[in-house]
């Protein structure tokens, strides 16, 4: 099993090239925004073996993590994102409605059951591949709100080092930027309080 952590700029190297590639990618454009939000980020790449690579379903202990945290593990070689968001975070998806392309996530980029203001079976967790639905690139973290970058009316979430698509809370795309589309919201389901699965639900478990 591998695991990095990211915290800020600074990050421990992987065992994969691949998955280096995207992590710095993710981490060095974090450090641009990131650095001045005091919401912690944590990435843990816990499956390594080949058939998880392949698409194998990836269970996930999130018993530790905190609310403004955010873990990140690999699936079907693509980085998931695990964020338990707290009320203020919540709150700002609201906030965000106006200036979301698909706002009721109408789009079919994630299961019935994420079909919601959240995107999410509870409220506090989002479950996402971070993978920008423009031309693949990682998002980065851009938490706070108001960031100088990104201007006043900016509520907190995602932007993309590439080509500037943003992102909120739930993974929904903003007006006027080149992805087309939300964030996809992955299969999954909670085996209990702290762990999940992703990559298959009761519903489907191709």
């Amino acid at each position: 099993m591998s695991e990095c952590t990211c915290q800020g700029p600074s990050f421990t190297v992987c065992d994969s090239p691949a998955r280096r590639q995207w992590l710095m990618a993710t981490v060095a454009a974090g450090g641009v925004l990131g650095a001045t939000t005091v919401i912690p980020f944590v990435a843990s790449l816990t499956p390594s073996d080949r058939a998880k690579a392949a698409g194998a379903p990836v269970e996930v202990d999130i018993g530790k993590l905190q609310p403004g945290e955010m873990m990140v593990v690999e699936w079907r070689g693509k980085p998931v994102w695990i964020l338990n968001r707290t009320p203020e975070m919540l709150a700002a998806l609201k906030k965000a409605e106006p200036m979301l392309a698909d706002p009721a996530s109408d789009k079919p980029q994630q299961p019935a059951y994420a079909t919601n203001e959240t995107r999410s079976r509870t409220p506090e967790v989002l479950v996402a591949v971070g993978i920008c639905t423009h031309l693949g690139c990682s998002p980065s973290a851009a938490f706070t709100p108001g960031e100088a970058a990104l201007g006043a009316d900016w509520p907190g979430g995602f932007l993309c080092p590439c080509h500037g698509s943003t992102f909120d809370f739930a993974g929904r795309v903003f007006k006027n930027k080149p992805a087309p589309t939300n964030l996809e919201v992955p299969p999954h389901q909670y085996l209990s309080d702290t762990r999940l699965i992703i990559g298959e639900d009761e519903f489907d478990k191709t």
